[in-house]
C-alpha cells in the first residue's frame, strides 16, 4: 500500500492478509473514529495511520525526521531511541506497530506512552514472538540468521517471548485487556506462490496453530492494554 502522494521506500509495508498483524491491529480500533486522537509511534510512511484517518480518527504519526507521510495525518519527526517528542495533548489510543523491538529502551518509550494516554486510554501494539517454533529451531541448531524482516529482522534489538513482553508492559504501568495472535505470513516467505490457494491454506493453518498454542506458534502478539493509574 502506498499512502496518497507518498513514495514508499520502507521495507515495512501494509500487510492486508486476513491473519496478518496489521489487519488484527486495525480490528482493535472502533470502526468509527469520531475525532478520537491516535498517536502512531513509528508510523513509517503512514500505511496504518492513513486507514485510521479515513475512519475518522485524528492521527498524529511519529517517525524519523523527513519520513514521507500522507497529508491526512499530523506528523512529528523524532528519533525514538531518544524518546517521544513533547506533545501538548493526550491521546485516546497509542499504536505501536512493529516498533518496540527496534528501539534501544522500549520500557522508556512505553512509560512515555503511558503518560500521553487519556485516563482509560488504550495502547495497541504488535510484538514479535521469539518463542516461535521457527525461532527456537534455529537457535537450537546454533543459527541466528540476519534477515531483512521477520523474526530474525537484522534491525531488531530485543527478542522476547510472551512472558518478556507481558512483564515489560506491566513494568510500564499497563494492564492487559485483550490478546490476539497472528500466523506466519507465508506469502512473504514464499513470494513465488503469493496469492495461491496453497499459500492461503498454509496461512490459515499457521493461524489456527497460533490460536491453539500461542507461546510456540504465534508469529506476533497483538495486544490491547489499558494505562493503569500510577500512584
Amino acid at each position: 500500500m502506498t499512502a496518497a502522494g507518498v513514495t514508499t521506500t520502507s521495507p515495512y509495508q501494509f500487510k492486508p492478509r486476513p491473519y496478518s498483524s496489521h489487519v488484527l491491529l486495525l480490528k482493535e480500533f472502533p470502526s468509527r473514529g469520531e475525532g478520537r486522537r491516535v498517536l502512531d509511534v513509528g508510523c513509517a510512511e503512514g500505511y496504518l495511520a492513513e486507514i485510521l484517518a479515513a475512519r475518522g480518527f485524528s492521527v498524529t504519526g511519529v517517525d524519523l525526521p523527513g519520513t514521507p507521510h500522507p497529508d491526512s495525518i499530523e506528523f512529528a519527526g523524532a528519533n525514538l531511541d531518544s524518546g517521544l517528542p513533547a506533545f501538548q495533548e493526550s491521546f485516546e489510543f497509542i499504536l505501536c506497530a512493529d516498533v518496540l523491538e527496534h528501539v534501544r529502551d522500549p520500557l522508556l518509550l512505553l512509560r512515555q506512552c503511558h503518560q500521553l494516554l487519556t485516563p482509560g486510554g488504550a495502547l495497541i501494539a504488535s510484538l514479535p514472538n521469539s518463542g516461535h517454533a521457527y525461532f527456537r529451531a534455529n537457535v537450537m541448531l546454533g543459527r541466528f540468521p540476519r534477515h531483512d524482516r521477520g523474526l530474525f529482522d537484522r534491525t531488531h534489538l530485543h527478542f522476547y517471548m510472551w512472558e518478556g513482553w507481558a512483564s515489560l508492559l506491566a513494568d510500564a504501568g499497563f494492564r492487559m485487556e485483550a490478546l490476539r495472535v497472528s500466523g506466519v505470513p507465508m506469502g512473504l516467505a514464499l513470494p513465488q506462490w503469493e496469492g495461491s490457494a496453497g499459500v492461503a491454506a498454509l496461512e490459515w493453518l499457521t493461524f489456527q496453530l497460533a490460536r491453539t498454542w500461542k507461546s510456540l506458534f504465534a508469529y506476533q502478539f497483538i495486544v490491547r492494554a489499558r494505562a493503569e493509574r500510577v500512584e
